[in-house]
């Protein structure tokens, strides 16, 4: 096992330069288990899926065995880069105190402090293991899910589990995630008779039917929210019906939505009452869905106290639980056990020059420490600084 403490920015240059898109790997997970097998962890490694979504490649590596078992959630892959960069993306790029390139932030970034934290973690009690996916920005299918499904048929449960997406919003340390919104899109497709306009009464005009439950959908008041969530919202996101001609009734008209929905709603009982407005306005429409994932909560307790005493030590700074945002991995594992996210400063992520703050990747790897430590019962090193040693959380432009 490796004694030498792994520098966590030079770590997330190296996975900055596999440009790892979905479903690309490119070498990213070649980099991570690298790196945790000299650490002396046990890296299992294998594909799952196939086109058009897949291959995907997964990792999940152990260290120590029994109780507790505590485990880091992330993800290898990237959103593609888009064009108009300063630099390469896939160049890891410093210009001052930021380290630049897709997927510094999401989350190349806090995967790469974790390691370098469990680096400094050696001889600790019980279970420490990572579960890493190639499948997070994409459709998700082959990713987690997969993950859940290896780790169930060899008996392997954490109890605890952090997921690293970059939960800060203002300033490093600011946001803990207890939980997430659910998501469904659902697809409307409403038939009609064309016709000329000026018949109408030889046409059925599929627009009109689509206006009238596309009225009543956006007129429902789903929830009022409550202590953790806000309230779900139902929102159009396309409409279309394919008409270049002025004077013909459409055929057909097509629209598509998004529920994002709290923990007082499931996403089968949401289709289940768009479905019915759908049928009393327009019988003969179809409908199509699919649940991105359902709401979760973990209510506030050991795992986000162990958590939020980890940034405090660390940054001085005290997190604020939400659960705000769009959804993540944890949708899934939080099957398994609790779950917290706690990662980097979000306000570039997906972005063009994606940045993370220098300091903040080894505040960050203090903070990982500090909760790896705490949960597997290991007295903090001295790698860890004071606050009066700690840079000011990076500042970001919105």
């Amino acid at each position: 096992m490796s004694a030498d403490p792994l520098d966590p920015v030079a770590l997330t240059e190296r996975l900055i330069a596999c440009p790892s898109v979905t479903p690309a790997d490119a070498g990213a997970l070649g980099v991570i288990a690298e790196a945790l097998e000299r650490q002396g962890f046990t890296v299992h490694r294998f594909a799952a899926g196939g086109p058009p979504d897949g291959p995907i490649e997964n990792l999940h590596a152990t260290r120590g065995q029994g109780a507790p078992h505590f485990a880091f959630a992330g993800h290898s892959d990237v959103v593609p880069p888009g064009s108009g960069w300063t630099t390469d993306p896939f160049t890891p790029t410093r210009r001052g105190d930021l380290l630049h390139g897709r997927g510094a932030v999401d989350m190349k970034g806090a995967v790469a402090a974790f390691v370098a934290a469990a680096a400094r973690v050696r001889d600790h009690a019980g279970t420490l293991s990572l579960i890493i996916t190639g499948d997070e920005e994409g459709p998700a299918t082959h990713g987690t899910l997969a993950l859940m499904d290896w780790m169930a048929v060899r008996g392997e449960r954490p109890d605890m589990i952090l997921v690293g997406e970059p939960t800060s919003d203002k300033r490093f340390g600011d946001t803990i995630k207890i939980g997430r919104r659910g998501s469904v899109n659902i697809w409307i497709t409403v038939p009609g008779t064309q016709g000329h306009v000026a018949y109408p009464h030889l046409a059925d005009n599929p627009a009109t039917r689509l206006l009238r439950i596309l009225d009543r959908l956006t007129r429902l008041t789903l929830d009022e929210g409550n202590r953790w969530f806000q309230p779900s919202n139902l929102e159009v996101t396309d409409i279309s019906v394919g008409n270049p001609a002025t004077n013909v009734i459409p055929g057909e008209a097509r629209a598509r939505l998004n529920i994002r929905f709290n923990d007082e709603q499931n996403g089968a009982a949401l289709v289940a009452q768009v479905r019915a407005i759908v049928r009393e306005e327009a019988p003969r429409a179809s409908l199509d869905a699919k649940i991105s994932g359902e709401a979760f909560l973990t209510e506030p307790g050991p795992l986000s106290d162990l958590v939020t005493e980890s940034i405090r030590a660390v940054t001085g700074v005290t997190p604020a639980l939400s659960t705000s945002g769009g959804t993540s991995d944890a949708r899934f594992l939080s099957r398994l056990c609790p779950v917290v996210e706690f990662g980097l400063v979000n306000a570039t992520m997906h972005k063009l020059d994606e940045a993370v703050g220098i300091p903040d990747l080894y505040a960050l790897t203090d903070i990982y420490e500090a909760v790896i430590r705490t949960a597997l019962g290991q007295r903090m090193s001295d790698h860890v600084r004071s606050d009066a040693e700690i840079a000011p959380a990076t500042p970001f432009l919105r």
